[in-house]
């Protein structure tokens, strides 16, 4: 019989092939889905996090989180840096300004010693006195004081640059408009004691803080040796430290007895990073970084009156841009 069909293509199948060829292809393609699922099923299970890998996320987030946050603290201290250079050089630029409006004379650093003068506090660079007392209108009444300086016409009436940003001191004031509330306070530089003294006089009854023997800069053209580039002119002071608008740098022990450098009285700010910002009689500023751990002590090491260091660095740098004796 010939199996044949008429076109020669092939041979015929019967019924029992054709059912046993539709089945095996049907198993196939039954394979063949079935791989399809597992592979979408295995993919969908492949998109998940488990709980291991979302733990190791949030370690490495963490990690990360430890290693940045030292930098932008750091980051944020220069940033303040650079801001209380600046209101450091413009209140300087506002004592120039002064100074050659007053035929060179300067500001005093404090009023007279004996207490309030008519004849003298005008020409104090500022009066009053910051402290922790709440009941003490200066350390948060800018009319009180820095809005009677006569450098607050050359500084713009710009109160925020009176203090360094760092400083985070603050009062609670029992009257007024800010009554109850917590306030910063107004003030954090300070003026060396050597340009202007005490109303123009400097006897203080400390032998390193007295003119004569130690030289009393009462005019801009005073300042030769050292030259203005090299002259202190202001500080930002500690905020436990900070009293009237002067800073001593107390002259005993230089240039050659070492052994009896002191602090006295006041204590140099360190808000950033153990550097505080200074300006020069010449109108610059910078932050000057303290290399002895003595000059930047704990709250409770700072005391009134003189304080022994002997040997300090940073006294004797604060010296060299003080004064000199009188030749």
């Amino acid at each position: 019989m010939n199996r044949t069909n008429p076109s020669g293509c092939g041979l015929a199948r019967s019924p029992a092939e054709a059912c046993a060829s539709a089945t095996s292809d049907a198993i196939t393609e039954a394979g063949a889905f079935d791989r399809v699922c597992r592979v979408s099923l295995g993919q969908k299970k492949q998109s998940a996090f488990t709980l291991i890998e979302l733990l190791v996320v949030i370690a490495i987030i963490a990690i990360l989180a430890a290693m940045l946050l030292p930098a932008l603290a750091k980051s944020k201290s220069k940033a303040q840096g650079i801001m209380c250079m600046n209101n450091m050089r413009q209140l300087t630029l506002a004592w120039l300004q002064y100074a050659h409006d007053n035929s060179d004379r300067i500001p005093y650093a404090s009023g007279s010693i004996n207490g309030p003068n008519p004849n003298i506090d005008p020409y104090v660079w500022v009066t009053g006195q910051i402290d922790f007392n709440p009941g003490n209108p200066s350390n948060w009444d800018t009319s009180v004081d820095l809005q009677k300086s006569p450098l607050w016409p050359y500084c713009g009436n710009s109160a925020g640059i009176w203090k360094c940003p760092a400083d985070r001191s603050t009062i609670v004031p029992p009257s007024g408009p800010m009554r109850g509330q917590t306030v910063p306070r107004v003030r954090s530089m300070s003026m060396s004691i050597w340009q202007g003294g005490f109303g123009g006089q400097l006897m203080s009854g400390y032998p390193g803080i007295t003119s004569p023997p130690w030289k009393l800069y009462l005019r801009l053209t005073d300042m030769l040796n050292p030259p203005p580039v090299h002259t202190l002119l202001f500080w930002d002071e500690r905020s436990d430290a900070i009293n009237l608008g002067n800073f001593y740098i107390d002259m005993t022990g230089y240039p050659s007895s070492l052994g009896a450098l002191q602090f006295n009285w006041d204590w140099p700010g360190s808000y950033h990073n153990r550097a505080g910002g200074l300006s020069f009689a010449d109108g610059h500023a910078e932050i000057k970084k303290w290399l002895d751990g003595r000059t930047v002590p704990p709250p409770s090491a700072v005391v009134q009156g003189p304080f022994p260091s002997p040997y300090n660095q940073d006294i004797v740098w604060l010296q060299d841009r003080a004064t000199r004796r009188i030749q």
